[in-house]
């Protein structure tokens, strides 16, 4: 276990409330809804650990985890989500107070299964516990979304959205919706042994794209809302096709189109990356085809030269709870 103080910070009040709170993995973009949807899945979360304190000011004291990824996330709130979080709500509702965190991870750092945006939400919903008058979840989407800024340099919701409110969200930079699932949709996710930053990922998708590229990709969007709301699970695998961001970004994954292969030849409904990835994610119609599923991914990656880890759940995952909260 690998701990990070931060050097020089003040010592917590002795006056003060503690909140804990836990906020899941999920699967940004969902292959079809590139920035705008998500859906979280059971098997991993971050923790965070927020005081409030006399002292004004967001300070993040301690950053724990597996793994020495740990000691690259910066404890300088401006540049960490959680304490860039935080910060937004302290000055958007003009507190007087400030606000000690720690973060506990346990999410994979560069995995694609918005492990920046769980420790954001997380420190988020902790905080919002210690309000005089608590927020309800969707008024904390804005800050959220501006914690994401640290991690990616641009805000969009597809991770933290669904994250606050359990199972899918179509979240834009004004809205935060949630979304139908049915009970018998189960996902495979399979992370590989690599880290691929956010940043690099997201470099790849510069260059302007055809507008018959554009228009293919509404038209899968459409058919894939579409086939939530009425569970329809051809047209939700219509739909499930990304001609956006997995053309550019499947080079940056080894591995990624035999994995992918994989999972389609043992039935899924579609595959692509988690979010910027390096990991995949796999539909599937039942629990039954996903856990049959799960070891020929993982076959696929290590034929590729990659070990990896692999988790099956529900697409109606969970949202971030709090965990304690005392005075």
């Amino acid at each position: 276990m690998r701990a990070r103080p931060a050097g020089g910070a003040m010592s917590p009040s002795t006056d003060r409330c503690e909140a804990t709170a836990t906020a899941p993995a999920g699967v940004g973009n969902i292959g079809v809804g590139f920035d705008l949807l998500g859906h979280t899945i059971f098997g991993l979360q971050d923790r965070a650990t927020v005081r409030r304190v006399d002292a004004p000011g967001v300070r993040i004291l301690a950053v724990r985890g597996d793994g020495d990824a740990v000691a690259r996330i910066p404890l300088d709130p401006a540049r960490n989500t959680a304490g860039l979080a935080v910060r937004a709500l302290v000055t958007g509702l003009g507190l007087g107070n400030g606000f000690e965190i720690e973060l506990d991870k346990g999410i994979p750092i560069g995995a694609g299964l918005g492990g920046s945006a769980a420790s954001c939400v997380a420190a988020l919903v902790a905080a919002n516990a210690l309000l005089d008058a608590p927020l309800a979840r969707e008024a904390l989407y804005p800050y959220a979304i501006e914690g994401e800024f640290a991690s990616s340099q641009s805000r969009q919701g597809d991770n933290v959205g669904p994250m606050l409110l359990g199972g899918i969200t179509l979240a834009t930079l004004t809205r935060l919706l949630p979304l139908p699932v049915p009970d018998w949709l189960h996902c495979v996710v399979v992370h590989p042994d690599q880290v691929l930053e956010t940043q690099r990922s997201r470099e790849v998708l510069k260059d302007p794209y055809p507008l018959s590229t554009v228009v293919r990709h509404g038209a899968h969007l459409a058919l894939f809302v579409t086939g939530l709301e009425r569970g329809d699970v051809e047209l939700i695998r219509e739909g499930l096709q990304d001609v956006l961001a997995e053309p550019r970004r499947a080079a940056l994954v080894p591995g990624f189109d035999v994995v992918k292969h994989a999972a389609m030849a043992h039935g899924a409904i579609g595959a692509s990356l988690s979010g910027a990835g390096p990991s995949v994610f796999a539909w599937f119609a039942s629990r039954d085809a996903a856990e049959a599923a799960a070891p020929a991914m993982q076959q696929a990656f290590r034929e590729a030269g990659f070990e990896s880890r692999a988790w099956v759940s529900p697409v109606a995952g969970p949202r971030a709870e709090l965990v304690s909260a005392a005075g």
